[in-house]
């Protein structure tokens, strides 16, 4: 990759290439059970910007440049009290819009409350996620993005941070080769049962691919000969401009959506969304044909408030992400790291903050990753030079044509036949939750 190509890629500050595209779509900022109403600020960094989110006596979230804009004190210090964050400096005091409603310093004939405002960015919620839009429409800001796991009430939304840019993380969502090595390369076939996804990615590590450009973003089908005859398929997306779905489940009953957020150009964070029915034998949580468990659960660190102190595992770099030798030699685990999100934080962490693409050489199974690549290219500097944004920036139900997972399906049918036929009979969820602005 050229040297320009991955710096307009990976760097997500304001005024990239990257950055100023990605903040024309609605971020996952964090839960709702993160703020209380009146509670404590939270520090939160977003796209390389310090942000303060609280939540005010309504219920309402405000996400703000931290900055009080009169000496620039950090808002993080502020009381939040009686519908509003006050800083404590000289007690100016600003509702979740950014409104100056409150200037006990100033003697009433001098105040001028009208013609301040803090930077603040438009929020909603969502089935359990606030979400920020930080781009050119504040007035009118385009609808939410229908991402199908989060129109499910009650879904499931687990969070954590990865030291390193989010780009590589994203990558090992859409980089399914890997499975059969690092998360089941100690496994072999008569460990599992005859009905476990998982089986085909045993008994084949090669799986070969088919990869589409969609109106969401990017998609592939790696397809394997099961030991039955049918076309082992696992489908899986890329959506604009840092979702994935990846294969992790029944593609008829479930729906996952995965968000890599970028904190800034070293860390991201990954919203994990799941719901619908739950067929049995996950492909990730299940256990061998002897009840033995696959892999180990991992632990959080606790939370601090620094600016990425929140949803830290606690096996990282500084203990190897709790690389175990013996287990790797004697066949428990082909990494010697029990846990399968671990695994995959090891090997994208490892990769240093950002990568080197100077030292890649990739091969037929990353052509998902290679056209994934051209395909934000394209997109973000389509933006930068004409404003020109993808369908799913404005027309929220792009994304409902995506769903990802696992299915057997007759042999020789190309990825198209197989997909649509399997998304017809799907378990859909399309009904609007209430959203609070």
């Amino acid at each position: 990759m050229k040297a320009q190509d991955s710096t307009d890629l990976t760097r997500v500050g304001p005024g990239t290439v990257m950055g100023e595209f990605m903040r024309q779509y609605w971020i996952p900022a964090a839960l709702s059970s993160e703020l209380q109403a009146d509670g404590d600020p939270m520090r939160l960094m977003l796209l390389g910007e310090k942000l303060v989110a609280f939540r005010d006596s309504q219920g309402c979230v405000g996400i703000f440049d931290h900055r009080c804009p009169h000496r620039c004190a950090s808002l993080y210090l502020g009381r939040n009290e009686e519908s509003g964050i006050r800083c404590v400096y000289h007690g100016w005091k600003f509702d979740v819009r950014g409104n100056c409603v409150d200037m006990p310093n100033v003697p009433a004939r001098q105040e001028f409350k009208d013609k301040v405002h803090a930077k603040a960015y438009r929020t909603t919620e969502r089935n359990g996620l606030v979400w920020v839009y930080m781009g050119r429409q504040q007035e009118s800001p385009p609808p939410l993005p229908n991402i199908e796991a989060n129109l499910i009430p009650g879904n499931e939304i687990w969070c954590l941070q990865r030291e390193c840019n989010w780009l590589q993380a994203l990558e090992g969502d859409i980089d399914t080769s890997h499975v059969g090595f690092l998360h089941v390369g100690m496994l072999k076939p008569e460990d599992l049962d005859d009905d476990h996804p998982m089986r085909p990615t045993v008994i084949n590590r090669a799986p070969e691919y088919e990869v589409r450009n969609t109106d969401w973003g990017t998609m592939y089908g790696g397809f394997r000969t099961n030991d039955d005859g049918q076309m082992s398929w696992r489908v899986a997306h890329f959506m604009f401009p840092f979702w994935t779905q990846t294969p992790n489940a029944r593609f008829s009953s479930r729906a996952i959506a995965r968000a890599w957020v970028p904190m800034d150009d070293h860390h991201s964070m990954l919203f994990d969304i799941s719901g619908g029915v739950d067929e049995g034998n996950p492909a990730y949580v299940s256990k061998r044909r002897n009840g033995q468990p696959l892999y180990e659960k991992f632990e959080y660190e606790p939370n601090t408030n620094d600016w990425h102190g929140r949803w830290r595992c606690r096996d990282r770099a500084h203990n190897d992400w709790g690389l175990d030798r013996q287990s790797q030699r004697d066949g428990t685990q082909y990494t010697g790291i029990g846990n399968i999100t671990i695994q995959d934080q090891a090997v994208t962490e490892s990769m240093g903050p950002i990568t080197d693409h100077d030292w890649e050489h990739l091969a037929p199974t990353d052509q998902m990753i290679a056209r994934t690549r051209r395909r934000l290219l394209l997109a973000a500097r389509a933006y930068r030079d004409s404003g020109e944004l993808p369908p799913g920036a404005s027309d929220p139900d792009t994304f409902m044509g995506a769903r990802a997972g696992s299915f057997l399906f007759a042999p020789d049918a190309p990825l198209e036949q197989a997909y649509q036929a399997q998304l017809e009979k799907a378990v859909r969820w399309t009904a609007q939750p209430e959203e609070r602005a």
